[in-house]
């Protein structure tokens, strides 16, 4: 399905995910439409629906009539009649009944429709057609060149060639009315073709060229929305979000359309909460409205001169403020609403690899040092590491004893191998035996 009509740059294989534009995530196939219908068996004398929709590069689709009742399938290419004469290349976007649910959607009468098509797309058809597709890229360069000479306020965003490389349309966004006349001259001696410039607005422009929003996903606009409803800032007023228009504003410079998507759920919401509560009035002092929690329906309020904020349910908000109209003040706000605070949860699974900590192979060969050097110091003495030789052969014989070996204090020299008996050499006669040290000579006098 992923092909050089689709708004992501062309080419048969998406970048993506490498699936060939089957993963179902619009991004080749932008703004696809699910045949459902597709797969249930029609009635014996049921005649197929002569209407076929089209789709061509973004979001641009069409309806045209299967006079020659062509059995055609969804991704196909087709040659259909263009509206200005030659014909264009496009691919089938749906067939039978479901076209005429979205002729209803569209509100497209069936008389309406008039352009025909006129066959199967053949190899000479598709390769002029990514001949003129390959043309697109290069053709609004030098037409950004010639309105940068002509010094027009306008800027040029797509173009779009008709499949038989006869004409050319041309989208761009400007701020006003753009006399563009001198720069359809230039355009057709240069590229030698019929030139229609279009207007567009902001949002279409970033439904044209797609990009990544900042949740992370394909734009709304360039994956499904087909209708762009206005956006005030009265909806980020409602949903308590902060007049940041860095923030609220999407790729096209204006307020970004989700902002409309859970607008109706707060507004059934704000219904609950009760109006001009800006200020209530105690002995206290007057408690001036800081926050407000619609869907816990929770109000904080402060008194004057303190920084803590008390939490009231709209019960006792509307109460106080019943009492405030009939001109009893109360001594304050009443009873704090205790709210629960849940511990933060420690995932079992955050740590299980070890994956944490950028000096975690360090600490793993550091741990491994020392447990080298404490074997080595646990080891009796006359034996050397890992070599397996003996060390106390080529080591120096001990200072000797500052009393006489008769004369020496109970306590001295706590050598728990001074009493032992001496160690069997086994079937070894040349193994030394590491008891017949120089100590145990000048303790055991022969």
């Amino acid at each position: 399905m992923g092909c050089g009509s689709c708004s992501t740059g062309g080419g048969c294989s998406p970048a993506g995910c490498k699936s060939n534009g089957s993963c179902l995530t619009n991004g080749c196939s932008k703004l696809d439409v699910y045949d459902w219908l597709s797969h249930m068996d029609m009635p014996v004398n049921y005649k197929p629906f002569g209407i076929v929709e089209v789709k061509f590069k973004g979001s641009r689709k069409e309806f045209y009539l299967n006079q020659d009742n062509v059995y055609l399938e969804a991704g196909e290419l087709v040659v259909v009649e263009a509206t200005t004469g030659g014909y264009d290349v496009g691919h089938v976007s749906i067939t039978g009944e479901l076209v005429r649910m979205q002729m209803v959607k569209r509100r497209v009468k069936e008389e309406e429709v008039i352009k025909k098509i006129y066959r199967k797309a053949t190899i000479a058809d598709v390769e002029k057609w990514k001949i003129a597709k390959d043309m697109e890229w290069e053709t609004m360069h030098k037409s950004r060149k010639l309105a940068l000479e002509l010094n027009l306020s306008m800027k040029l965003s797509d173009v779009d060639y008709q499949g038989d490389k006869t004409k050319a349309t041309f989208y761009y966004t400007a701020e006003g009315r753009v006399d563009f006349r001198e720069l359809i001259k230039k355009m057709a001696e240069t590229f030698r073709i019929r030139i229609e410039m279009r207007q567009i607005g902001m949002r279409q422009e970033a439904s044209r060229l797609g990009g990544i929003g900042s949740c992370g996903r394909e734009l709304c606009c360039s994956t499904w929305l087909t209708d762009f409803k206005t956006v005030s800032t009265s909806a980020a007023r409602y949903q308590n979000l902060s007049l940041n228009t860095l923030k609220l504003a999407g790729q096209c410079g204006k307020l970004k359309c989700c902002l409309n998507y859970e607008l109706d759920t707060y507004m059934d919401a704000l219904k609950h909460i009760p109006e001009n509560v800006n200020v209530l009035k105690t002995e206290r002092g007057d408690a001036r409205l800081q926050k407000t929690d619609i869907f816990k329906k929770l109000m904080w309020f402060s008194y004057p001169g303190e920084e803590a904020w008390v939490p009231l349910p709209l019960t006792r908000v509307k109460e106080i403020q019943q009492m405030n109209r009939g001109g009893i003040i109360p001594a304050d706000l009443g009873e704090v609403v205790e709210i629960e605070t849940k511990p933060v949860k420690i995932l079992d699974y955050e740590n299980v690899v070890g994956q944490d900590s950028l000096t975690r192979l360090d600490e793993r060969n550091r741990n491994k040092k020392k447990n080298k050097n404490r074997n080595k110091n646990n080891k009796p003495n006359g034996f050397a590491g890992n070599d397996g030789q003996r060390q106390g052969l080529n080591n120096p014989p001990r200072a000797q004893a500052a009393h006489p070996p008769g004369n020496r204090p109970p306590n001295a020299g706590n050598n728990n191998n001074r009493n032992r008996p001496p160690r069997p050499n086994g079937n070894n006669p040349n193994r030394p035996n590491p008891n017949n040290n120089q100590d145990n000579q000048q303790d055991n006098p022969q």
